[in-house]
């Protein structure tokens, strides 16, 4: 429009102009000549003398063309946009078919709702103001419509056919998305179905659990919560989701083969809990019911909080789209993940080949269902016999034999080393240990190589490499555990190929936003090179770290975990660094008193679970015992009541056992962080202040 009127501004004096002359020009020449002027076509308009006036009328020609094509062009975009917004009214009008809802619409102040009588006809009722002249041969959309929307004018209302455009926009607008296209049903139709054409809206359901989590904590053990309450610490309002497969929520492990069996309660099996060395009670589980929130209101408490989601599996893991899927194909996406899958039982391979009968007759001890298992098997079954001379199953046969004491119950332990933990403790203090399981009522079979496992009328035969046969009524397999690492694949994060478990770094990191921790990680110990522990210290350590990690503090993993086991309350040790039977070892023992046993411990710590105090403890500086030190005591001897065992490399300490020494750990862990090589290790035991009464 602007250029329109810009050109017409310049060329409006030529056409003044060229009018005058053309006008002049055609007058003389019908004058002179008595003959309209032959039209001459000229490439340029000329404002000349008379006689040249052939450009004019073809300047008429265009310019009348012009303003013909233009008006033209007007009317034609005119009548296109009133047939499109006529079109636009039509389709309002004649949307698909939807019954406006018999139940109560809110109305506006000083109006009564519409109601749909029980008619033959439909003829809606209108508000007390204004009445509705309806013809009764057909329905009126508007007239249905209108006192549903409180905005809708008294005039849309009584208009009894279709509206005009004005009036019909918004009426459309106004309405609710269930009544915005009425219903144009006969009225046959709307008598016969008044109820099942408008049900009630039903809520959506509650989705079991949210489809999002910021923290994604993968497994329901140790590492797990102590990872869940390192970051409720460091982030208040976080919101936590632990998924595990197991039905329990997270729980402490070593009751499960310690104290639960020493237990007098009948009913420890359901109840599980237990009374500690030092007499108090205490429940297996880490916290109540009451503490965690329901995995269905994660998303909405105020203040986030901990959710646990049991008996779900997580079966495969998208790295890049940073989401899980179930066993049951649902997916959960995360901000930041925690693996902390543990492991799990290692079982013999001929076993897993002897068939059915055989192994419905064994017990792979781990969770808490493997506890109340074998539990029902001890009082049922006339035998047990146990494979495997590490922790749990020494542990287990203690507890055991303690229990065939009062009943018929026969305990077997077979290994093929030559004493209890023959893997861990010298040999002359494992020859100790083998003769303290025996004195519990344990059968004790050294150097034992399984070589089959039939079922047999009635009883499973284990038959042994040099020929021994070995019957009993049920196995208990405690050979080891394997990591847990199922996730790997479809993650494609690493496995170390020596030690097993997720390689990590120092921060416990397997990428940017996934970490790992507890038996499942394989990390870097800046002492003793990478490692992977699975005991209950480490999975605390290393899960509170990974949870401090995941909430930003970038620590790297440098404690020294620690790691118990109880043969009773009277005989208990406590182990840090490697202790490896195969290194050269240097032991430094004393007189033992009533106060250095796990029982005693307990008493003065105030916690069952040692590590609870252990990992919170630090030695800055060591103060030797100002007792004089008697002479050690000679290895040879048969009574090895407290003592110091170190386990040397390259001449430097890299394992300790404080052997029914308890609450010096933080003295150990601080000799293998310094890592100096000692001329006397004599001197060294002072600081454990072995000598003391």
């Amino acid at each position: 429009m602007w250029t329109c009127k810009n050109l017409w501004k310049k060329f409006a004096p030529l056409a003044r102009a060229s009018s005058t002359l053309c006008l002049q020009n055609a007058r003389g020449a019908v004058l002179n000549n008595e003959r309209r002027l032959t039209l001459v076509p000229q490439a340029h308009m000329s404002s000349g003398a008379p006689g040249s006036g052939g450009d004019n009328n073809l300047y008429y020609l265009l310019f009348g063309a012009t303003c013909v094509g233009g008006g033209f062009y007007a009317y034609r975009t005119i009548k296109e946009d009133k047939e499109r917004y006529q079109e636009r009214i039509d389709e309002i009008a004649s949307r698909p078919n939807k019954v406006v809802p018999a139940q109560p619409i809110t109305e506006a102040p000083g109006e009564q709702a519409a109601e749909t009588p029980e008619a033959p006809e439909p003829v809606v009722e209108p508000a007390p103001e204004k009445s509705v002249e309806t013809p009764a041969a057909e329905p009126v959309v508007e007239s249905e419509a209108a006192p549903v929307a409180d905005s809708v004018s008294e005039e849309a209302v009584e208009q009894p056919s279709s509206p005009a455009p004005s009036e019909s926009t918004p009426i459309a607008e106004c309405l609710p998305a269930e009544t915005a296209a009425p219903q144009t049903t006969t009225e046959t139709e709307s008598a016969a179905e008044p109820a099942t054409v408008a049900p009630a809206e039903v809520p959506a359901p509650t989705p079991e659990f949210p489809s999002h989590a910021p923290y994604l904590l993968i497994g329901g053990g140790t590492a797990s919560f102590a990872a869940a309450r390192s970051i409720r610490a460091r982030d208040p309002g976080a919101r936590v989701l632990i998924i595990t497969d197991e039905p329990d929520l997270p729980y402490m492990r070593p009751p499960l083969s310690k104290e639960l069996w020493f237990s007098d309660d009948p009913s420890v099996v359901d109840t599980l809990r237990f009374k500690q060395w030092n007499g108090k009670e205490r429940s297996i589980y880490f916290q109540p019911p009451s503490f965690y929130v329901s995995p269905q209101d994660l998303e909405k408490v105020e203040n986030g909080g901990v959710a646990v989601l049991t008996g779900k599996k997580v079966v495969h893991m998208d790295v890049r789209g940073n989401k899980v899927t179930l066993s049951d194909n649902t997916e959960i996406s995360y901000d930041k993940c925690l693996i902390a899958t543990g492991g799990v039982p290692r079982n013999l391979q001929v076993i897993e080949r002897a068939g059915e009968e055989v192994t419905k007759r064994t017990t792979l001890f781990r969770k808490v269902e493997d506890f109340k298992s074998l539990d029902k098997v001890s009082r049922d079954t006339k035998s047990i016999t146990i494979i495997g001379g590490g922790f749990l199953g020494s542990e287990l046969a203690c507890a055991l034999g303690r229990r065939s004491a009062d009943s018929d119950l026969e305990v077997v332990q077979m290994f093929p080393e030559k004493g209890n933990m023959g893997k861990v403790l010298p040999e002359y203090l494992s020859n100790w240990t083998t003769a303290k399981v025996k004195s519990e009522g344990v059968k004790v079979i050294t150097e034992a190589l399984v070589k089959g496992v039939t079922y047999k009328d009635g009883r499973v035969e284990i038959k042994l490499k040099d020929g021994r046969v070995v019957k009993t009524d049920h196995i208990v397999a405690a050979v080891g555990l394997d990591p847990s690492v199922e996730l790997a694949k479809s993650a494609g994060l690493e496995v170390d190929s020596d030690f097993g478990g997720f390689r990590v770094n120092a921060e416990l990191q397997a990428r940017s936003n996934i970490w790992v921790a507890g038996d499942a990680a394989c990390f870097y110990d800046i002492r003793l090179g990478r490692r992977r522990v699975e005991h209950h210290d480490h999975a605390v350590v290393s899960g509170r770290l990974a949870g401090e990690n995941m909430t930003g503090a970038n620590k790297p993993y440098w404690h020294q975990s620690m790691f118990w086991s109880d043969l009773g309350p009277d005989v208990g040790y406590e182990a840090i660094g490697i202790v490896d039977s195969s290194l050269p070892t240097v032991g430094v023992f004393a007189k033992a008193t009533a106060k250095d046993t796990p029982k005693a411990a307990t008493e003065k710590s105030g916690t069952g679970i040692r590590s609870e105090s252990e990992t919170e403890g630090t030695a800055s500086s060591p103060v030797a015992s100002s007792t004089p030190e008697p002479p050690p005591v000679s290895q040879q001897k048969d009574d090895y009541g407290k003592g110091v065992i170190f386990y040397l490399r390259d001449k430097v300490v890299v394992g300790i056992i404080l052997w029914n020494v308890f609450n010096r750990m933080p003295v150990a862990r601080k000799i293998i962080k310094d890592g100096e090589e000692h001329a006397d290790l004599n001197e060294v035991a002072k600081l454990f202040n072995i000598h003391e009464d």
